[in-house]
């Protein structure tokens, strides 16, 4: 007969602890979804403008394209901008450029070219501002912009963004009701099918866009501009108190300011912009983590105020759920250690325990994921989002397997830790099999992290072993989640580790944790 005694309640406290917190959020990605499907009578799409500008009255409009060592995409997102059709006499485009390497020489002459008119295009509306003291990162370089800027209105967008020359006129109408502050459009991908691990982002991507978005803006609490393919009214960015760049997340941390000022902001699910997936491990957990980090810094900022607002109840919750999300990357590390030994004390207590409490717990954790992101491929893509049930498992065990990169750059925000930061490189490829000379160039140096990974994944596939062999047998698919994951995101980059070591250059590093870009 089982006893209970001191050593298994120390540990099976906090296990239950970690496994009801992280309940709480599965619950919240269902919430999302009833958000979504409740609200969708007050969805914003272009087509449903309140108000309209008459074309003598249209704004101007400034499109900042801030840009950081981006010589491989420059000319790509250039030419795209120049593009866009609004009238000229009400249109500018500011290219901020702060690089230290080539893209410096070839971004002011591609500058220099469309100015003068190429490419069939008459002479465009485009200035060139290179900062030599990079103070403030992209916040920093925004900012820099503004002071010259003629805009009523300010478009952006990152350096692999390719906006359709329809984009502004799609928006604009939207800025004709008075109190919006800020429209967000949503992110497709150029090269969604260049790799499983790009389906995979694309996929999670989605979720973001379409659920998270989604619900939030039709439920009208705050939701946050997503640094790029969006457009702010001047108004909004002054009195919000401007670009700040003491978090990594200048955008969110925007977002929520000008929100509590009472600035409307709208996202338009229907409007898309496409742009460059990470095509690398490496670059993918670099973009992660600098998303988890900058999310804590602006919740340790801002959720004090969201707090003290008067803001409704549900959207000072849901801002808590949004800011504090990444929290769970350290708690799945706590439970990462207490799994093998509350695993086998729990089968010591029984079945029937662990089937109506560990069992429901498990699943309103990892099963909300799974509804989640095929709820937002089915919107998507009716008739053929049903494939996606084939990368779930894969979905899963990636988020899993960015535990280790995003729980170090959590713990760091938390004791407000500044740290060298990797930037995410762009390589400019979209189909299979292509390669480029910028991987070689802007390629992300490793570390012991991806070792970490790979050690966590046998110690995984040994808790499999024991689930087995003590007829554990419920446990082993959420087990084999954490082996599949650790091990293919440690392998992955170790393998573009080697590759870089045949013939990269390293990797550039920020001396302060504020990069440019995605």
């Amino acid at each position: 007969m089982y006893r209970w005694n001191t050593f298994d309640i120390w540990l099976l406290v906090p296990y239950f602890i970690v496994m009801v917190i992280l309940a709480f959020y599965g619950i919240h990605r269902y919430q999302l979804v009833w958000l979504y499907y409740r609200n969708k009578k007050k969805e914003a799409t272009s087509l449903n403008p309140p108000m309209l500008f008459a074309d003598a009255d249209l704004p101007f409009v400034t499109i900042q394209l801030p840009i950081f060592n981006e010589q491989y995409v420059i000319d790509r997102l250039v030419d795209a901008c120049c593009r866009i059709e609004y009238p000229r006499d009400r249109f500018e485009i500011q290219v901020l450029d702060d690089s230290t390497d080539e893209t410096h020489q070839v971004a002011g002459e591609i500058v220099a070219r469309y100015a003068a008119g190429t490419a069939g295009l008459a002479p465009q509306p485009i200035y060139y501002l290179h900062r030599e003291d990079r103070y403030g990162y992209k916040a920093g370089a925004l900012d820099a912009g503004l002071k010259t800027a003629k805009g009523e209105l300010i478009a952006i967008f990152d350096a692999d963004f390719v906006p359709p020359v329809d984009w502004l006129a799609k928006v604009i109408n939207h800025f004709a009701e008075p109190g919006v502050g800020m429209v967000q459009t949503r992110w497709t991908h150029l090269n969604r099918n260049y790799s499983f691990l790009t389906q995979v982002e694309a996929i999670l991507l989605d979720g973001h866009f379409v659920l998270e978005h989604g619900g939030r803006s039709r439920a009208g609490v705050f939701f946050n501009f997503n640094g790029t393919a969006g457009m702010w009214r001047r108004a909004a960015i002054d009195e919000a108190g401007g670009w700040q760049h003491d978090t990594l997340t200048e955008d969110t941390d925007l977002s929520y300011r000008a929100q509590l000022k009472g600035w409307k902001f709208k996202y338009l699910q229907d409007v898309e912009c496409p742009a460059e997936l990470p095509i690398e491990m490496t670059a993918f957990k670099t973009q992660q983590a600098r998303w988890a980090k900058g999310l804590i810094q602006t919740g340790k900022k801002i959720l004090p105020r969201v707090l003290k607002s008067d803001a409704p109840f549900h959207t000072k919750l849901e801002a808590w759920y949004h800011l504090t999300a990444n929290l769970s990357y350290p708690l799945m590390i706590v439970l990462s250690v207490l799994l093998m030994p509350a695993m086998i004390i729990r089968s010591w207590q029984g079945w029937v325990q662990m089937l109506l409490i560990d069992f429901p717990l498990f699943m309103a954790s990892t099963m909300s994921i799974s509804s989640f992101y095929l709820t937002s491929q089915r919107e998507l893509f009716p008739k053929t989002w049903y494939k996606t049930i084939l990368y779930l498992p894969f979905l899963m065990a990636l988020g899993v397997g960015l535990t280790i990169t995003n729980t170090k750059a959590v713990m760091e925000a938390l004791f407000g830790i500044k740290s060298a930061f990797a930037r995410t490189p762009k390589y400019r490829v979209s189909k299979k099999g292509e390669s480029n000379v910028a991987a070689k160039k802007y390629r992300k140096r490793l570390g012991i992290i991806p070792w970490i990974e790979l050690a966590i994944g046998c110690y995984f596939a040994f808790t499999v072993w024991y689930a087995v062999s003590s007829e554990n047998y419920f446990t082993v698919p959420f087990l084999l989640l954490f082996v599949l994951g650790y091990w293919y995101t440690g392998l992955l980059s170790l393998l573009q580790g080697r590759f870089e070591r045949g013939g990269g250059s390293g990797a550039e590093i920020h001396e302060k944790p504020y990069p440019v870009g995605i």
